[in-house]
């Protein structure tokens, strides 16, 4: 009997899976299972833009991280639309801390520390005149 239900599971690659990253067809990976989230994305109490972000790619950590209720749970189930094809499980990779800067990380050693270093010398001088006149 489970060789039966074997055969209905629709497997999707992750080659397929990541072309479905925008609003028009958002899939994301939870636990192995492919999910369809494009009619959801403006249901989601967390707002569309957290789903588009994880959006053709597997999205279990952050989920997971979130702590989603059981009812949240048993409503995914609805929006399962099949399974990561088994030869691509084992090509997820846990997703890597992105460091945000404002700076472009090539910039040169004095865009780090002479700036802020000028800046910090103009504060103790104008605070230094301030305080000699009184």
């Amino acid at each position: 009997m489970a060789e039966a239900s074997d055969k209905t599971v629709k497997y999707y690659t992750l080659e397929e899976i990541r072309k479905h990253n925008h609003s028009k067809s958002t899939w994301v990976i939870l636990h192995q299972k492919v999910y369809d989230l494009t009619k959801f994305l403006e249901e989601h109490p967390g707002g569309e833009e957290v789903l588009r972000e994880q959006a053709g790619g597997d999205a279990t950590e952050n989920f997971e991280d979130v702590g989603h209720s059981s009812d949240a749970r048993e409503m995914s189930k609805t929006f399962i639309i099949g399974e990561l094809h088994p030869d691509d499980r084992g090509k997820i990779t846990k997703p890597t801390e992105a460091l945000l800067t404002t700076v472009d990380s090539n910039s040169s050693w004095w865009t780090n520390w002479v700036i802020p270093a000028i800046s910090v010398l103009v504060i103790a001088l104008m605070y230094h005149f301030y305080m000699a006149e009184d």
